[in-house]
C-alpha cells in the first residue's frame, strides 16, 4: 500500500471509529508502526488529525480562525444556545465564555431576563449591550484574537473575584478519552480559571465538536455538570459519554 493510500485509510478509520491506535493499524496493514506514526505526523501537520499517545483522534474543525467559525454549523450552535439559555434562572450570575457558540447564546436570551453575565469576550459583551435588564461585567487581559477573548495572568486574576451560578464553557473538542480540549494553552488555562469560579459548568458542544480533540486539555469530563449538544443520541461518541456517566443534555 502506497503512503497516500495509507493516509486515506487512516482518515477513513478515524471518521468511522473516532480514534486510532497506531500499533493496531500497523498490524492490520502489515506495515511498521513507525510508518503509521510518520503518516499521522503528516496528517496532523495538515490539520487532519490530533495526535495523542499511541495514535490519533479526529481534529476539531472548531480550531479554524474566528471569522471562519462564524459560518460553521450555525444552526447547530443555535440549537445548543437555546438549550443552554433554558438553564439560566432569573437572578443568576452566569459566566459566558467567548467564541461563536457563546455569541449564539446572547441571541437566544429572552427579552427581559434579569441576570448578571460575566465574560472575558469583548464581542460577547458588545452583543449583550442591547439586553437592558442584564448586568454585564467584562474581564480584561491580553486579547487572544483567534477566539476574541482575554487571556493571560491579568484575566485570570480578574476572574478570582467572581462567584457565579453557571459557567457556559466553550471548547473545540469533546472526547471520551481526551476530555474537553481547546487549541491554545493560555485559553485553556483561562477556561479552567473560570470553571473554578462557578457552582456548575456546562459545556457548549455543537455536533462538530463531539468526538473531536485539540492540543490542550481544559477539564476532565468528570468536572462538568453536563454537556449540551445537538449530536444525535445514537452517535457513537454520545453513547460512550453516556455510558461513562457524563450527563448529556439534548439540544
Amino acid at each position: 500500500m502506497l503512503a497516500a493510500q495509507r493516509r486515506e485509510f487512516l482518515l477513513g478509520r478515524l471518521e468511522r471509529d473516532r480514534r486510532l491506535v497506531a500499533k493496531d493499524v500497523a498490524a492490520e496493514l502489515g506495515v511498521s508502526e513507525d510508518s503509521v506514526r510518520r503518516d499521522l505526523r503528516e496528517l496532523a501537520a495538515a490539520g487532519l488529525c490530533q495526535r495523542v499517545y499511541g495514535g490519533a483522534l479526529p481534529a476539531s474543525p472548531a480550531v479554524a480562525d474566528y471569522d471562519t467559525r462564524r459560518a460553521v454549523e450555525v444552526d447547530s450552535k443555535d440549537r445548543v444556545a437555546v438549550a443552554a439559555v433554558a438553564l439560566i434562572k432569573p437572578g443568576d450570575t452566569v459566566i459566558l465564555d467567548g467564541g461563536t457558540t457563546a455569541l449564539a447564546v446572547t441571541r437566544a436570551l429572552p427579552a427581559g431576563l434579569e441576570a448578571t453575565i460575566v465574560t472575558h469576550s469583548p464581542t460577547v459583551a458588545a452583543a449583550l449591550a442591547g439586553h437592558a435588564s442584564i448586568e454585564v461585567y467584562v474581564l480584561g487581559g491580553r486579547l487572544f484574537r483567534h477566539s476574541m477573548v482575554a487571556c493571560g495572568a491579568a484575566a485570570v486574576e480578574a476572574a478570582q473575584v467572581v462567584n457565579a451560578d453557571l459557567f457556559l464553557l466553550g471548547v473545540t473538542g469533546v472526547h471520551p478519552e481526551a476530555g474537553l480540549t481547546t487549541g491554545d494553552a493560555d485559553e485553556a488555562a483561562m477556561k479552567r480559571a473560570l470553571a473554578h469560579r462557578a457552582a456548575d459548568t456546562f459545556v457548549l458542544a455543537s455536533a462538530e465538536k463531539v468526538g473531536a480533540a485539540s492540543r490542550f486539555s481544559v477539564l476532565p469530563l468528570t468536572a462538568v455538570a453536563g454537556v449540551i449538544t445537538d449530536a444525535p443520541s445514537q452517535d457513537e461518541t454520545v453513547r460512550r459519554l453516556t455510558a461513562a456517566g457524563v450527563p448529556m443534555i439534548a439540544a
